[in-house]
């Protein structure tokens, strides 16, 4: 198995500003999450961002990065500029690897890759762990799914799906009993000429509503297949709360 860990790296944050180049153990964020993902079983790995202060920290660091445009309405454009920059051919796999994971496993990295290898007709592999309690199942900030059989996703929401009918029939908000919900995982793989064709694709009405950018390639027609965790990754960092429970962890190393 051949893939590229690319890691899109903006440092407009509203939560955490410069969030990229935060500091953990005497590495900028993004470093941190570049060495993760240099474990992993990537033939390359690179950091796409549109900050020079990034591409500096990166190249000293011996990271490669690239610059790309500062107008990317998501990361999968970004991305999709990176493969053309780098001139990967249509049938080669990336893995999206986001620069705020810097406690991300490189077993996971890899099952996603290998997910997407295995799976000829899908253009999107990604992953998904069991829900943790009724209290995720009802968190719009969790990103719920539902999968075939075989894999493949169905759909994702903020909503509670599938809606267990009679559980729920007297208002209470439980976790059914064997309930097939599972918990998205943002890390994806992508074939190269998936990320060339997505800036091409106009956003999706549910993706609008729901505001969750992996619908717009459901909309489209493009399949996505589903790698099935047992637990959930550790979390990444999103405020100043979780940059030090990350600094704290990165401590003991």
């Amino acid at each position: 198995m051949s893939f590229i860990a690319l890691i899109p790296a903006r440092t407009a944050s509203t939560r955490l500003p410069d969030k990229p180049l935060a500091d953990i153990a005497g590495k900028p964020m993004v470093v941190r999450t570049a060495e993760r993902a240099a474990r992993s079983g990537a033939a390359q790995v690179c950091i796409a961002t549109d900050d020079a202060r990034v591409l500096q920290a990166a190249q000293t660091h011996g990271v490669r990065a690239l610059m790309t445009r500062g107008d990317h309405p998501t990361g999968t454009d970004r991305l999709a500029e990176a493969v053309a920059q780098l001139g990967l051919p249509d049938d080669a796999i990336v893995v999206n690897v986001q620069g705020d994971e810097p406690l991300i496993e490189p077993e996971l990295i890899d099952a996603v890759a290998a997910k997407l290898q295995a799976s000829p007709d899908a253009d999107i592999a990604t992953c998904a762990c069991p829900l943790a309690d009724a209290q995720a199942l009802f968190n719009p900030n969790v990103v719920k799914l539902v999968c075939t059989a075989s894999d493949r996703a169905l759909y994702f929401s903020r909503a509670p799906i599938p809606w267990a009918r009679d559980a729920l029939a007297g208002g209470e908000r439980v976790l059914a009993d064997g309930l097939p919900a599972l918990h998205h995982i943002g890390l994806y793989a992508y074939r190269v000429s998936f990320l060339r064709r997505f800036p091409t694709l106009p956003q999706g009405v549910l993706e609008r509503f729901e505001s969750l950018e992996q619908l717009r390639a459901m909309e489209h027609g493009h399949a996505i297949v589903v790698h099935r965790a047992s637990t959930p990754p550790a979390a990444g960092v999103d405020t100043p709360a979780d940059l030090e429970r990350v600094r704290l962890i990165y401590g003991k190393l």
